[in-house]
């Protein structure tokens, strides 16, 4: 599917605080996020910004980025800062499930996805730069994201997948056999099999019109969201063809350069084939940066790592 249509923005909702990196839909259609202050927020009557309400679920002490609901209200959470936790459904107490792998303190987490088995995987984006200066990654394109798994009963994370380029969003394909990863560096979704003859091999599921973040889907009958955070851009395909030094000048200089978003921004959803089935795009957007995307009721929420609130958009009919 090549045509588009218009992402059509309805209303914003203020957080008072930067970077709701991660929107995630409960069953009751309140959003929860994580914001740069170390708050875990639930947003209810998003429908409305007149009566729209913020609430704190819980501070994880450190960055939280991707989210994952269970079952039982309690919230996975990846902090780039202190590894992989669980927020209670009811206190908000925060446990590190894992903090390290192979002696190697964990950072960078981005993205988590339960499993039916009761294991949990989830991603480490880089191994050389944290999150403050994430662009440094994706300029040198260094390759050092990981795919881990943390089993049913806890212990140390097992590493599934090295080589990476900047792995982000996470989704369990409907059938529950593989796990589709958010390469931002590459511009392209790639799949992960987890049961079957293929199991522990990878291939690509999709190739993308620009750089993916976070991924959601409601359930296993629903389509795969992508969040796009910014288009693909030529000079940088071109750069990531160039020897290792040249990459690696170019990074030291991209984190220190001033950083502005562009105004283009665009959402995908992908059926279990990798076959779009939707593609919502605005240009000149005052919104920037869209690193997240859900859907409640008849509304997509869009999150950002740059701004201090989340986009309520109409969410389009079936295509």
């Amino acid at each position: 599917m090549d045509r588009t249509t218009a992402l059509v923005p309805l209303h914003y909702v203020s957080l008072g605080v930067r970077g709701p990196e991660d929107v995630v839909a409960d069953p009751q259609g309140r959003v929860l996020t994580g914001v740069e202050d170390g708050r875990i927020l639930r947003v209810h009557h998003l429908g409305d910004p007149l009566t729209a309400r913020v609430e704190v679920l819980a501070e994880t002490g450190g960055r939280p980025l991707g989210l994952e609901l269970l079952p039982d209200g309690g919230l996975l959470v990846c902090d780039a800062e202190r590894g992989l936790l669980r927020v209670g459904p009811d206190d908000g107490s925060v446990r590190i499930l894992a903090d390290s792998v192979a002696g190697e303190r964990l950072r960078f987490c981005s993205n988590v996805v339960a499993l039916p088995d009761g294991a949990v995987c989830f991603t480490v984006s880089s191994r050389r730069y944290p999150l403050d200066r994430w662009i440094g990654d994706i300029v040198e394109h260094t390759g050092t994201g990981r795919l881990l798994r943390l089993a049913p009963e806890g212990g140390e994370p097992e590493v599934l997948l090295e080589g990476l380029q900047f792995a982000n969003g996470l989704a369990v394909g409907g059938d529950g056999s593989f796990l589709v990863i958010a390469e931002t560096g590459a511009r392209r979704l790639t799949r992960y099999h987890l049961t079957g003859p293929r199991a522990g091999h990878t291939d690509l599921f999709a190739g993308l019109p620009g750089m993916p973040d976070n991924l959601w889907r409601a359930g296993p009958d629903g389509p795969i969201w992508v969040a796009l955070a910014g288009p693909r851009v030529a000079p940088l395909d071109l750069l990531h063809r160039t020897p290792p030094a040249v990459r690696a000048t170019a990074a030291r200089a991209a984190v220190h350069a001033p950083f502005r978003p562009g105004g283009t921004i665009g959402v995908l959803a992908l059926d279990d084939h990798g076959r779009t089935v939707q593609h919502l795009t605005r240009r000149r957007s005052g919104f920037r940066m869209v690193t997240s995307v859900c859907v409640t009721g008849d509304h997509l929420v869009l999150g950002s790592l740059w701004e201090p609130g989340v986009a309520v958009c109409a969410r389009p009919a079936p295509g």
